[in-house]
């Protein structure tokens, strides 16, 4: 396994002052008008749907491609979520800004949310790197204005709600690299977003009840760890904890493979985790060493993940009450590629861990990469990480406008954030100015999006009908 390298990190800005790099932000204006970005509408050509998602399912596990089809199905928001593909080849036509970021790649709403970091602080951050790759700027924040927009009607809201929360969206974003743009690399590297620095600085903005709802959201966090998990995820077979079994969700290897299968990938797993430790640092190897490898199952994740390879491995370390969950995600090419250019590594968990760490304030000590060869005899790259580590996501369904409102801010601060610390922050605000033209455009961007994704979502049903 090679060492990590970035060279597919975004490119640094060159060596010009402040004010040019600004100007340079400014002059791009003339030459890709922000009112440009609202001007989306469907190709001619634009490939059917359904045979979009059918060209991505062909790698998927075909058991589990009905699953991906009725969780997709469940609403025109389930299916954005599970659309990431279709969306890039949406946008590839799109002008460009050509301000280059490390994208998250795929920023609706339900990919932010909390993690613990490592210092045991809550922290709100983008929560999902499948997709990630460096790209124009304006991608991560179109899917996010989109997600929003499609959450808004879902959840009932009149137009000038939905307007409102996307104006205030693209402002929070703009007003936010602003600030960044005006403060130190280390400085912007150290930034972060704990729970209580939300309760802070947005105090004025939340409702007493909605207050109380964040707390809730805190203290569920917290209390989502590898103990919660040890106890809904295992049983007890002949003393010893192993994998409970909930199919199709999950289900240990035992229940999967026969004999000489399970045993061959036990050793296979047992072998990869162990080679995987090369992508941590050494005080986390060797913390991990300290662990025992002792069962796998494998579980369905996500909406727009249904069909990959993910295996959570039960770790024991001191005691049978000791544990630790790794999940063992495959990782494909980015749904971007096609348009931006592939990966310039060898290996797509790496591209995953990589961006993630360029673009997290903190990212989970575990976090790692391998490439290894499956039952069907062909290499499959996967990434790890803790599998329950105060990890939430808000539940989008049931907020009220002034409550997405506040949400979407929130994630418009984080992505600021990360793409100031992958890109040149003060050429993106000269760009953006005070986000007010920008944030225009989206919403007429999101609007135009959002009536295709119904029609999607439609087209879709219609085929599993």
């Amino acid at each position: 396994m090679s060492e990590p390298e970035h060279q597919n990190a975004p490119t640094s800005h060159p060596r010009l002052s402040v004010a040019e790099r600004k100007e340079r932000g400014r002059a791009l204006r003339a030459r890709i008008p922000r009112t440009s970005f609202g001007d989306w509408q469907p190709a001619a050509d634009r490939v059917d749907v359904v045979a979009q998602l059918a060209e991505q399912e062909a790698t998927r596990l075909p058991d589990l491609v009905p699953v991906r089809h009725e969780r997709m199905a469940a609403s025109p928001f389930a299916f954005f979520r599970g659309a990431a593909k279709v969306f890039a080849a949406d946008l590839a036509p799109m002008p460009r800004s050509g301000l280059t970021v490390q994208l998250c790649g795929d920023a609706h709403l339900s990919n932010f949310g909390s993690f613990a970091s490592p210092e045991r602080t809550l922290v709100f951050d983008i929560n999902d790197f499948d997709e990630t790759l460096p790209g124009p700027f304006e991608w991560d924040l179109e899917r996010l204005a989109a997600s929003v927009e499609i959450a808004g009607r879902g959840n009932g809201f009149e137009a000038k709600q939905r307007e409102r929360i996307q104006l205030d969206l693209v402002a929070t974003y703009a007003t936010v690299m602003r600030t960044f743009s005006t403060m130190s690399y280390l400085d912007i590297w150290y930034a972060k977003l704990s729970f209580d620095e939300i309760e802070s600085a947005w105090d004025s903005n939340l409702s007493k009840a909605m207050k109380a709802r964040v707390s809730g959201a805190a203290e569920k966090a917290q209390s989502k760890d590898r103990l919660k998990a040890f106890k809904k995820l295992t049983t007890t077979v002949d003393g010893r904890p192993r994998s409970l079994s909930d199919p199709p969700l999950l289900q240990p290897v035992s229940e999967l493979l026969g004999d000489a299968d399970q045993d061959r990938l036990m050793s296979t797993v047992r072998e990869a985790l162990h080679d995987y430790r090369r992508s941590l640092q050494a005080d986390r190897r060797l913390l991990l060493e300290g662990y025992e490898f002792v069962d796998l199952a494998h579980k369905v994740v996500g909406v727009g993940s249904v069909g990959t390879r993910c295996w959570v491995a039960l770790l024991i370390g001191k005691d049978d009450q000791d544990p630790l969950f790794l999940q063992v995600k495959e990782a494909e090419a980015s749904v971007m590629e096609p348009f931006l250019g592939k990966s310039g590594f060898a290996q797509h968990g790496q591209r995953v861990v990589e961006g993630q760490r360029l673009t997290q304030s903190a990212s989970d000590i575990f976090l790692g990469w391998e490439r290894t060869r499956g039952l069907d005899d062909l290499s499959h790259d996967y990434y790890f990480r803790q599998l329950w580590d105060w990890k939430a996501s808000a539940d989008v369904a049931t907020m009220p406008p002034e409550m997405l409102k506040v949400y979407a801010q929130l994630c418009g601060y984080a992505l600021a954030r990360a793409h100031a610390r992958t890109g040149d922050a003060v050429a993106i605000s000269g760009y953006l100015g005070q986000g007010k033209v920008l944030g225009a455009a989206m919403a007429r961007f999101a609007s135009a999006y959002a009536d295709q994704n119904e029609r999607d979502h439609a087209t879709l049903v219609a085929a599993i009908g």
